[in-house]
């Protein structure tokens, strides 16, 4: 179903160093200021060289990504916190439980867990990844105004 674009909205996940930075990368490039897009992880990880690398593919730069917890995040700030892994979602219905926001969870598997040791197979996980947040967005915020990735 689709909705209207949200005013702000915060990705989540586990590290921030996967997908929540990749959605937001996706969002920024897909929607760009039509509305404020940031990213967040329970936990502080290192930014994954494979998310910056399949995002250089289609033209999205994330190498200047600075990660971030949720813990330096104001959830009142934004209008929908759309959690990528089970950690975030329980971390960010937490944060909101006094606030007016709005909790989405959008279950996305973690490329860096798929174990594979040939780099073109893990490629291709970090691609899966990618495509499903850029159709995910499409279907909740409308492609309208989008860039195509």
């Amino acid at each position: 179903m689709i909705g209207e674009l949200p005013s702000s909205v915060l990705f989540a996940c586990t590290l921030n160093s996967v997908r929540s930075p990749m959605a937001e990368a996706l969002a920024k490039r897909l929607y760009g200021r039509r509305a404020y897009f940031d990213s967040a992880g329970v936990r502080a990880g290192d930014l994954d060289g494979f998310a910056v690398s399949v995002l250089d593919e289609v033209g999205v730069d994330l190498h200047r990504h600075h990660v971030k917890t949720l813990e330096q995040i104001d959830p009142s700030e934004f209008e929908v916190i759309i959690s990528l892994s089970p950690e975030a979602h329980h971390a960010a219905l937490e944060l909101t439980r006094d606030a007016a926001t709005t909790v989405e969870y959008w279950p996305t598997p973690d490329p860096s867990a798929t174990g594979e040791d040939d780099r073109n197979r893990r490629l291709e996980a970090y691609r899966q990844v990618r495509e499903m947040l850029s159709q995910r967005m499409r279907q909740r915020f409308g492609a309208s105004g989008a860039v195509e990735v």
